[in-house]
């Protein structure tokens, strides 16, 4: 694991779902055993020949999840924003190695060793009953994807891929249209297919008004019909 230690902050620990129910100084210990750690864009915050035994708080920035098949095809399972756990199979004894996960922007994320996951997280059933939700959640997500990848075709892939980045993270607006930061190589290995095939679907989009394409940004002016062209129900 690369990136930039920097001084621990107790936004990450106030501003997590998981951690709603604890007081101010049991947040404060949290905080204190959690350095924070900086990646920018493309970094690997953790890899397979790198096992994380650690729990990832994501502060700023957008981290994805992916894995790499037999034949070099990527498989995003999640994208993770901020005020989200990750990491967390690694330290509840799942096995995960096969994961990357890579920062998609400038990235800080404060990090829990296995030991402090053990003394401050496990040991209260308030979290493990929220992280064993957030768990779940990954489970189901990890299956659509894997399902898409086998029935679904890029241009579905690719519609997917921004309906699903538009509802993970609070979208900025563009004229009052929810946008989301993504290039077309972004784009492209979110849905698993190459920039060239993101490219042409995108600006297909683009000509059927779903979308509106921007430097590095993708404004959706009809969510609606872009799920429909996902196949979503």
């Amino acid at each position: 694991m690369d990136g930039h230690t920097v001084t621990p902050d107790p936004w990450c620990i106030a501003e997590v779902d998981i951690f709603a129910d604890l007081e101010d100084r049991e947040m404060a210990a949290i905080a204190a055993a959690a350095p924070m750690r900086r990646f920018t864009p493309g970094d690997l915050v953790y890899s397979p020949p790198q096992p994380a035994e650690v729990l990832f708080i994501l502060k700023e920035g957008r981290v994805r999840i992916f894995r790499v098949s037999a034949d070099g095809h990527a498989l995003t399972t999640a994208i993770i924003t901020p005020g989200t756990i990750f990491g967390e199979m690694l330290v509840l004894g799942q096995q995960m190695h096969d994961n990357f996960a890579e920062a998609l922007d400038d990235v800080t994320v404060c990090v829990l060793s296995r030991a402090d996951v053990q003394r401050f997280l496990l040991s209260d059933p308030r979290i493990t009953a929220r992280i064993l939700g957030i768990l779940g959640a990954r489970v189901s997500q990890l299956e659509r994807r894997l399902s898409d990848s086998v029935f679904k075709s890029a241009p579905q892939r690719i519609a997917g891929t921004l309906c699903l980045v538009a509802e993970a993270e609070p979208p900025r607006r563009l004229g009052g249209r929810p946008q989301v930061r993504l290039t077309h190589e972004q784009v492209a290995a979110l849905a698993g297919t190459s920039r060239e095939t993101a490219t042409k679907v995108l600006n297909e989009y683009a000509d059927r008004g779903l979308v509106a394409l921007g430097r590095g940004r993708v404004a959706i002016l009809d969510l609606a019909a872009l799920a429909a062209s996902a196949g979503e129900p």
